[in-house]
């Protein structure tokens, strides 16, 4: 057994369990295939990296995970829901209940404050925090008054985080959430993303072209045209101030 599958999951264990996943695009007259045969679980609490070049599948792959985009082939499961089976209202059920998103962008409405941006969730959620309790965990209790327009880059991110933090989900999906932002501003986001797995035990997936990111998660996937090329297990997490970016 090499070490990569003995770090893999049992599929009994997992969240999600992903077999044989496939998409493809109609591109014109062309077929382009985003991936092309995807295994792999994920167990609860994991934060996992998931890296690979444009182009390799990564955003499919996490868009499909959450219930945005349907796969041509194979099967998604969440605990013991087939995602590639389920309704548009089961999907729909999903992304509100079980699933959160953090974008590059941050996707704030620039009329509203930071705590009612957050509020915007939380008016929806089932079980959701206060949204003043979102913010003071990603450390921005002083600024809960302010506009997008009067936060900084870094800022606008912590807000986009409470607000997908404050319905509970199950699952933390962050599509590339330091690629609009420097490097001292990034450490920052992703120290707030490792202390919510922590903390709230959030089950969370990042994915990002940045090989030095690597170190920051539980496992780290690698995909490449489509493919999951390595499935490696960190003995232990590096801190993201310590990663030499």
């Amino acid at each position: 057994m090499t070490a990569a599958s003995a770090a893999r999951p049992s599929p009994a264990e997992a969240v999600l369990s992903v077999r044989e996943l496939t998409k493809t695009y109609r591109a014109g007259e062309v077929d382009v295939r985003a991936l092309r045969g995807v295994d792999l679980d994920i167990t609860s609490g994991e934060l996992v990296v998931i890296l690979g070049p444009s182009g390799s599948g990564k955003s499919t792959l996490l868009n499909i995970l959450g219930g945005l985009e349907t796969a041509t082939t194979g099967s998604v499961f969440y605990r013991n829901q087939n995602l590639t089976r389920a309704s548009e209202k089961q999907l729909t059920e999903y992304r509100r209940e079980s699933v959160a998103f953090v974008f590059q962008f941050y996707n704030l409405i620039p009329s509203l404050t930071a705590l009612e941006n957050v509020a915007l969730v939380t008016d929806i959620a089932s079980n959701p925090m206060k949204p003043d309790e979102a913010l003071d965990r990603v450390g921005l209790s002083d600024r809960i008054h302010h506009f997008p327009s009067q936060l900084s880059g870094g800022q606008q991110q912590r807000v986009a985080i409470a607000r997908a933090i404050a319905r509970r989900p199950d699952l933390l999906l962050c599509d590339e959430p330091t690629g609009a932002l420097d490097v001292e501003t990034g450490v920052l986001v992703m120290e707030v993303i490792e202390r919510l797995n922590s903390e709230l035990g959030t089950t969370t997936l990042i994915i990002t072209h940045n090989a030095a990111m690597a170190g920051l998660g539980d496992r780290v996937l690698r995909l490449a045209d489509g493919l999951v090329v390595s499935d490696e297990h960190n003995e232990q997490r590096v801190p993201p101030h310590d990663i030499r970016w």
